[in-house]
């Protein structure tokens, strides 16, 4: 009987000491947790911060007015006008800054740039851009203010936006006035994101075709851009008249064998939209295929190099407004998920690219005045590589809002 009531006092011994390790592993590993969690509402401020350092800096001359990219190791913005490619990022910044803070003054910020680019809407097409251009700044003021003046203005712009549909082709052209170098009909990964913009009005009072133009679009890029492992070329270029895809090719890749970061980027947030936008099952499915290679691609801080062939890794620039774009896709693209374990995948994968966005090694902090550092914009021309770009400080804030608004 005393052996076993010394039996019993040991065995309580031991689980009451197993239980107190228990106890103390729970405490710090809870401590930890909370000590690494991912503030947004922290990051959003910093990027509210930055903002108001390039709205109270603002330097330009003239209509060349709007911050386009900061170089490496400079701290003054380049500016340009209205109607470059990147135009609509600057007042759509401003506007993610409205939203989250509901400060008036970005509102009036955001306004004033946005209506710089209201010509483009109502001028011949210069090329696929228009989409970037109205929807990231006067897109995002509409859903905002529901100013009834921006959707005529968003509706003239994708009318004016399909005038570059070849139907014999089955995609939007990218850029008329290379047709005749590239030898033909061409379109750039990057149009998937314009699409977004026809969607939209067919369905708010726009003419219906825009819809079916968009997912022709979708369709056909899917056929022809990918290879077998579902990376894609930058460009690929058609014959204009019966409609017959001639090669791929890159631009701003490294070469046309390559898989371009941005490029991949493009693909995986503009089939993830289409999805939105149609309910096509085929558009999901591809979405996770061309995010697929991009993942299982990336290095270990999940910021990609500018290319993922580029011979010199880990020598090579590296694309964090790739990461941004990826990001804010694949927030979107969990949401659509009904499997519980692919929904936690994608999430997961996005929170952590934005929790190392935002560590000091990305940050623009006191460096200059924008919001990211180390982002790549044409490497072959040898044009904004490692610099700040407003392209990747948008999305970033994109994906941060939208991260927000899942209670995350």
């Amino acid at each position: 009987m005393l052996k076993k009531m010394k039996a019993d006092s040991y065995f309580i011994q031991i689980n009451n000491f197993v239980l107190g390790l228990l106890i103390l592993y729970l405490f710090c590993f809870t401590k930890i947790n909370a000590q690494s969690a991912f503030n947004v509402n922290k990051q959003l401020n910093y990027c509210i911060q930055q903002v108001n350092k390039t709205v109270a800096a603002n330097n330009s001359i003239g209509d060349i007015n709007i911050p386009r990219s900061i170089d490496n190791n400079a701290k003054v913005w380049k500016y340009v006008d209205y109607k470059d490619w990147t135009s609509g990022f600057w007042p759509g910044i401003l506007w993610y800054a409205y939203q989250f803070s509901h400060d008036n003054q970005f509102k009036i910020q955001a306004a004033k740039f946005s209506n710089e680019l209201i010509p483009l809407a109502y001028s011949p097409a210069y090329d696929h851009d228009l989409g970037f251009q109205i929807n990231c700044s006067i897109g995002n003021g509409f859903r905002l203010t529901q100013n009834k003046n921006y959707k005529k203005i968003l509706l003239a712009a994708a009318d004016t936006l399909a005038t570059l549909f070849n139907p014999k082709v089955g995609t939007i052209l990218s850029w008329p006035r290379e047709v005749q170098s590239l030898g033909g009909h061409n379109t750039i990964m990057d149009n998937m994101m314009n699409l977004e913009l026809l969607f939209w009005a067919s369905k708010n009072g726009g003419n219906k075709q825009l819809y079916n133009i968009a997912v022709k679009h979708a369709n056909t890029t899917m056929k022809n851009h990918f290879r077998k492992d579902f990376s894609g070329y930058h460009v690929v270029v058609y014959d204009s008249i019966t409609g017959k895809k001639i090669k791929g090719i890159t631009h701003q890749g490294y070469s046309d064998a390559s898989m371009w970061a941005r490029g991949q980027s493009w693909a995986i947030y503009g089939f993830t939209m289409c999805y939105r936008e149609t309910h096509n099952p085929v558009f999901l499915d591809f979405a996770q295929k061309v995010a697929g290679i991009y993942l299982k691609r990336l290095p270990k801080d999940m910021i990609p190099y500018w290319d993922f062939d580029d011979k010199s890794i880990p020598n090579a620039p590296k694309d964090v407004s790739a990461a941004a774009v990826t990001a804010s896709a694949l927030l979107e693209l969990s949401t659509f998920m009904t499997d519980k374990t692919k929904q936690e995948y994608y999430k997961s994968k996005a929170v952590s690219m934005l929790k190392e966005i935002s560590t000091p090694k990305y940050q623009s902090c006191e460096v200059n005045n924008a919001i990211l550092l180390h982002s790549t914009g044409h490497k072959p021309h040898n044009s904004e590589v490692d610099a700040s770009i407003n392209y990747a400080d948008f999305y970033y804030m994109e994906a941060l809002l939208r991260l927000k608004n899942m209670g995350l």
